[in-house]
């Protein structure tokens, strides 16, 4: 029964994360994008920013309600689901989680309604510096979250209890400066600007290809297209060492993005993994290029799955096979991460010649690249989870181990059918809502205003 009620808790974990995930990168992305833009308008005067900010804005204010409605029930998960997990981890896990909603969500939410209702009653440059304001309390509140995660993926600064049944912080600076959250947070924050530069973009491009506000949109599409490019270039940058460190901190994830069943020092293009026979059906190699990009060393080897497992089974006990990681997902996972990525990178670099920025065919490719980003983001989070089983806490907690033990089946069938369907019906209303509000474009005639460069 526990393993049944493990698995559909997981499920229901799995979905919420996701869904929830696709509004956050927007949100971190999206209010710096704001505030940039703000701040132009305070310099030039230029009324056509202040109606770009409204009108991103709007659809930033949709992105932000619905992430919020969707992050509360990630707490309540805790607590029903995974009462292993939180007693275990309560000391380490409660005190970022609090320092998130007392500093850094109460700064963003509340400056943010200060944003919404303070137009013409505040001064532009004051109210330009309170978008600034929500911007960096969004991205502290991530890496608050994203400090509480390293721990999951890296432990630091702690110690075991006597009786061994929880974890205890004894050095909250080593939590804070873990080194997994040195990759983490910026990949994050960079993947926020990624998203927001290729949403922006899409919408431009969409506007410019039916000739809505072209003038308008041409501000934007020129401004977003630098903005995802440099997004997407750090994105990949910190990502580059971020996998290095991982080869390190946790290396059975990184021989199951690969799908290196043996030690091996090439890089896979593509393969199709057997787990029943543990090797690869089919397989498209590059000799050597995995040493590279793990150690910087080309053909250095990197150990592989059957190797770990054994090693791993020597130093947390158990049978080897658990420690096997579902291989399939994850590596699928790192390959459409990396893939969208690359297109992404492709599509920006093309937008920022000039002479190509308005092409028809590239408006249409910047149009439907609006997506990538949030496959990227949404497999590359599957990737990082998934990556780490039979672990929730690398090395000290495993899975099985998380559940709250008197929940039944049905408990959560019932939960996980339930919030299925409030999040099913949360999709229609913020696809509609998006539409709705993307579809009042800002008047032509007022759009070539100028106003007087503040004081």
């Amino acid at each position: 029964m526990l393993d049944a009620v493990v698995s559909l808790s997981r499920w229901q974990f799995a979905i919420t994360t996701v869904y929830h995930f696709f509004f956050v990168p927007l949100t971190l992305g999206l209010s710096i994008f704001l505030a940039i833009l703000e701040t132009m308008y305070v310099k030039k005067g230029d009324e056509r920013y202040k109606k770009l900010v409204k009108y991103f804005g709007t659809l930033f204010l949709i992105n932000f309600a619905l992430g919020v409605a969707t992050g509360i029930v990630q707490e309540f998960q805790f607590g029903l689901n995974w009462a292993g997990y939180s007693r275990f981890m309560g000391d380490i896990f409660g005190a970022p989680l609090a320092i998130e909603a007392l500093l850094a969500f109460y700064l963003e939410s509340t400056l943010l309604g200060v944003w919404i209702f303070g137009w013409d009653k505040i001064s532009k440059k004051l109210h330009a510096a309170v978008m600034w304001l929500v911007a960096i309390g969004s991205n502290l509140s991530a890496l608050w979250i994203l400090i509480a995660n390293s721990f999951m993926q890296e432990p630091v600064g702690y110690e075991l209890a006597k009786d061994g049944s929880r974890v205890l912080m004894v050095n909250f600076g080593k939590l804070v400066t873990n080194p997994n959250v040195l990759y983490q947070f910026p990949h994050v924050f960079f993947a926020g600007i990624t998203t927001a530069g290729f949403f922006v973009l899409g919408i431009s491009a969409y506007n410019i290809l039916k000739n809505k506000n072209t003038d308008l949109f041409k501000i934007s599409f020129k401004h977003s297209v630098v903005y995802a490019f440099i997004g997407i270039v750090m994105v990949i940058l910190i990502g580059h060492y971020q996998g290095q460190h991982l080869v390190k901190s946790q290396p059975m994830k990184m021989a199951a993005a690969e799908a290196a069943w043996k030690t091996t020092s090439d890089f896979s293009f593509f393969a199709i993994p057997n787990m029943d026979k543990e090797m690869n059906s089919a397989e498209l190699k590059i000799p050597g290029m995995l040493g590279l990009l793990s150690y910087d060393k080309w053909g250095k080897p990197v150990k592989g799955i059957k190797e770990l497992k054994e090693e791993y089974a020597q130093k947390y006990g158990g049978q080897a096979d658990e420690y096997e990681p579902p291989v399939g997902l994850t590596y699928w996972s790192f390959r459409l991460m990396v893939y969208a990525g690359m297109l992404m990178l492709l599509v920006s670099f093309l937008g920022l010649f000039k002479k190509l920025r308005y092409k028809k065919w590239l408006l249409g490719l910047s149009f439907i690249s609006l997506f990538l980003p949030y496959i990227a983001n949404s497999f590359g989070w599957i990737m990082a989870e998934v990556g780490r089983q039979p672990f929730i806490v690398y090395g000290l907690l495993k899975v099985k181990d998380a559940a709250s033990p008197n929940l039944t089946p049905g408990d959560v069938w019932f939960s996980l059918l339930s919030l299925g369907l409030v999040y099913a019906v949360l999709i229609v209303i913020e696809v509609m809502l998006m539409l709705k509000f993307a579809k009042k474009v800002p008047d032509v005639a007022d759009s070539n205003v100028q106003a007087q460069p503040a004081a």
